[in-house]
């Protein structure tokens, strides 16, 4: 994995930062004022402006939870500079540097549900056109082959969507595009022809709206009033979309959305590998934005990483199933790294195991330890005993070279190794080491049955 420089990293972190101010103040005019309001137990700031109603009531627009990053916005509310042009000079450089943008269609379909304000109202985008993001966020260099798409996909909560709605709604989605685009037009839904969850234009570019399943395999579409449009329903999206964060796409002056996580993203993709019904070619790119951002993760936030992952196996059995799965289909020294940030065994991979075809063993005198090689599949693992270890195993060879000790004890010294490859802690480096904390039990053994 391929880490960018101090440099690239603060000049995002600058743009970021810029992006949010500028698409703050541009939401919320200065003739208005913020207010702070309690639903369900939880605090969420409302911005006013105009005259009450005959009602009493006075329009307002939704700003976001109660978070410090919303309340920092709110104090510093009308003094961002107008930084266009150093905003797009910033993310020249981040383009020169290596980081994509979005291919034509996307840029200005997002700019146009940026504008909208459909991001302001927590949708969020997911797929490739997320991951795209997560380079400069990381700073790494994600690889090439996962980072192509075709279409776009945004996902909303249906209660966030209907909440706002109370408040605040955009235009219908298909207007939003429209201005990107005339040439969109809805897709029929295949349970219900009259409620769309996905748009087209005229070269074929797609754009489909998602939201969390809310009953078994349900698949019939949902209305999300905010964004003005219906939703096609998905299982685990209500765990990918939990807690977005910000992001800027890398296109004109840059563009504010909300994407996924990275550590829900790569193990959303982990999980849902196991579950689609069409194209093996979809299954190589979930697997492999999965490896790509859990080795990024391992290197710049294995906390996170770690934490969201014990979150995803404690829902339940089939999601243990689906992300053991998907863990054993990725390489194996990414796998491993991960197990060793989890703090699980091998063991919880399916089909994993380790199996020796007899090679020669070598004596490395600098280190004291026999070496011998494993397989678990096609890969070699480098296994060693140390001389110590085999000490323990000189009941009946006492004085004898360690070669002859190793090759009267080979069977329990390669299934010593086998349980510690299976079923013990992850090494770092992957290997296994047989110490005297193996080898004594079996010794003791010995010993009473004399």
């Amino acid at each position: 994995m391929r880490t960018v420089g101090l440099a690239e990293q603060t000049l995002y972190a600058e743009l970021l930062d810029r992006c949010s101010a500028a698409a703050f103040d541009s939401e919320f005019p200065p003739n208005g004022s913020f207010v702070k309001v309690e639903i369900k137990s939880r605090k969420y700031w409302y911005f006013q402006q105009g005259s009450r109603d005959a009602s009493g009531r006075q329009p307002r627009k939704y700003v976001g939870p109660n978070t410090p990053e919303i309340r920092s916005k709110v104090e510093n509310h009308g003094h961002a500079k107008g930084d266009f042009r150093e905003r797009r000079h910033l993310i020249s450089i981040l383009r020169r540097s290596g980081f994509m943008g979005p291919v034509a269609p996307a840029g200005q379909i997002i700019s146009a549900l940026a504008a909208a304000g459909v991001f302001r109202m927590r949708a969020c985008l997911v797929g490739t056109t997320a991951y795209q993001l997560y380079g400069p966020l990381l700073g790494v260099r994600l690889p090439v082959s996962a980072l192509q798409t075709g279409d776009l996909d945004i996902a909303q909560f249906t209660s966030i969507s209907v909440a706002i709605a109370q408040d605040e709604e955009t235009p219908p989605f298909i207007e939003i595009l429209q201005k990107a685009d005339p040439t969109f037009r809805h897709v029929p839904h295949s349970r219900k022809a009259a409620a769309s969850t996905a748009y087209i234009n005229s070269i074929g570019y797609r754009v489909e709206v998602l939201t969390e399943s809310r009953g078994v395999n349900s698949e019939a579409p949902v209305r999300l009033p905010a964004i003005g449009t219906h939703a096609h329903p998905l299982r685990f999206l209500d765990f990918l979309i939990y807690d977005e964060i910000p992001a800027v796409v890398l296109h004109s002056a840059g563009v504010l959305v909300n994407v996924p996580a990275p550590a829900r993203y790569a193990i959303h993709k982990l999980a849902i590998a196991q579950r689609r019904r069409s194209g093996i070619a979809k299954v190589d790119k979930d697997l492999q934005q999965a490896q790509a951002l859990i080795e990024a993760l391992i290197l710049k936030n294995p906390e996170e990483l770690r934490d969201v992952w014990h979150e995803a196996v404690a829902r339940g059995s089939t999601w243990k199933k689906l992300l053991t799965r998907g863990l054993g289909m990725i390489s194996r020294r990414v796998r491993d790294r991960a197990l060793f940030v989890f703090g699980e065994t091998r063991s919880i991979i399916p089909s994993v195991d380790l199996r020796f075809e007899d090679p020669v063993p070598e004596y490395d005198p600098d280190s004291e330890r026999i070496h011998f090689e494993g397989r678990e599949g096609v890969e070699r693992v480098a296994c060693a005993i140390s001389r110590e270890a085999l000490n323990d195993l000189s009941f009946h060879h006492l004085g004898s070279a360690s070669r002859v000790v190793f090759d009267s004890n080979r069977s329990d010294i390669e299934k010593l190794a086998r349980d510690i490859y299976l079923h013990r802690p992850v090494s770092a480096d992957g290997s296994v080491l047989i110490t005297t904390a193996e080898t004594r039990p079996l010794w003791e053994s010995r010993l009473k049955g004399q």
